[in-house]
């Protein structure tokens, strides 16, 4: 029966069998299952089955779903658009951003989280394709913002991430990632390790895995085909 415990346990397969062919560490790879446009109960049967960081993009549900879930031990990432109307109520309830493009959303997260939680972890997102219709800041802008957000006390810069157009074969997949993370360890200092590269999800994590992603964004592999939001 093709349950979300067995598609869960399908995707992790997949990631130790790749993390063993271009000789990483399971533990090195963090698995964030994307519930977004998931009922909660869906969410409920992937805790049952030991996944607990998940994805959200949509603001108004996420927080329902949130508080439906309020009684589980849930690591909230939230991988949508950022908007500056809604960075307050990011900075109150999530643990990870996956797409900061700009200091002035920064800024607004860092003043609005709120002191009893831990910093908020951050990724920066990059837009290596130039696409006009997908977020993020060109590769030359990266190093001015990553030290402009280290300096924010109340976010914790983790590292780099990137959503790149698909692409077919193993090796055009893997071109993107390997652009992520070199531009990563050209940014890196001691102060600033960067540890953290989001990136791949159910059609290429694999690539990704290769070249280096620390945490793989996987929805459709494990809930199935989406009921898209209108």
């Amino acid at each position: 029966m093709n349950t979300i415990a067995t598609r869960l346990a399908d995707v992790q397969q997949r990631i130790h069998d790749a993390a063993i062919k271009y000789g990483r560490l399971d533990k090195t790879i963090q698995l964030l299952a994307v519930s977004k446009t998931r009922p909660a109960e869906n969410i409920r049967a992937a805790l049952g089955a030991g996944q607990h960081c998940f994805g959200e993009s949509y603001l108004q549900e996420a927080v329902e779903k949130i508080q439906q879930l309020s009684d589980a031990q849930v690591q909230w990432h939230f991988i949508g658009r950022i908007q500056s109307n809604k960075t307050k109520v990011i900075a109150e309830h999530f643990d990870w951003v996956h797409g900061l493009c700009s200091f002035k959303h920064a800024q607004r997260l860092n003043d609005q989280r709120p002191g009893n939680l831990s910093p908020l972890n951050v990724c920066l997102q990059i837009n290596l394709s130039n696409e006009t219709s997908k977020a993020g800041i060109a590769p030359e802008e990266a190093t001015e913002l990553a030290h402009l957000v280290h300096n924010l006390p109340r976010l914790r810069l983790k590292g780099l991430m990137t959503l790149p157009a698909p692409t077919e074969t193993l090796e055009q997949q893997r071109q993107p990632f390997q652009a992520l993370r070199e531009l990563r360890d050209k940014i890196k200092t001691h102060e600033l390790p960067l540890e953290t590269l989001s990136m791949g999800m159910s059609g290429d994590l694999e690539a990704a895995i290769a070249e280096g992603a620390t945490i793989i964004r996987v929805g459709t592999a494990i809930f199935g085909p989406r009921n898209y939001k209108k």
